[in-house]
């Protein structure tokens, strides 16, 4: 999925209803990850609902790759926003920017429940970890 068209989607939907409704298409469009890839070590501390990343740095190139599931339909939706604005960046275009910083711009968060949040800002520092990390 290609992240302006996301962006464009959720800024021409008017009303939180419309972005909802969004937010849950762009969930179910979102791949399922194998049963072998959600392992407890792959899972986000710091998040309601079971969320699996899985984050790894292509030798060719070394842009981004960002796999994730979740156990529940709206933050499967979440996990798409997050892995469109974060797949094919290099760690240095990941550390000078962040998915949390979006969600305020599209007026997401001030939506969504303090856990939802919560598992926003952890799903994003995970992934700013890696970067930082290979960096």
């Amino acid at each position: 999925m290609n992240f302006n068209d996301i962006r464009q989607q959720l800024e021409q939907s008017s009303g939180w209803q419309a972005k909802y409704r969004t937010i849950m298409l762009l969930g179910k469009q979102l791949p399922e990850l194998p049963e072998p890839l959600k392992t407890p070590a792959a899972l986000v501390k710091g998040c309601e609902s079971k969320v699996w990343l899985h984050v790894a740095q292509n030798e060719q190139d070394g842009k981004l790759a960002v796999v994730a599931d979740s156990d529940t339909r709206i933050v499967k939706g979440l996990l798409a926003i997050i892995l469109a604005f974060y797949n094919g960046k290099t760690p240095l275009e990941v550390s000078k920017t962040s998915a949390v910083m979006v969600f305020n711009e599209l007026q997401l968060l001030q939506h969504l429940s303090p856990s939802r949040g919560n598992g926003v800002h952890a799903i994003d520092a995970a992934i700013q970890t890696f970067a930082s990390q290979v960096a």
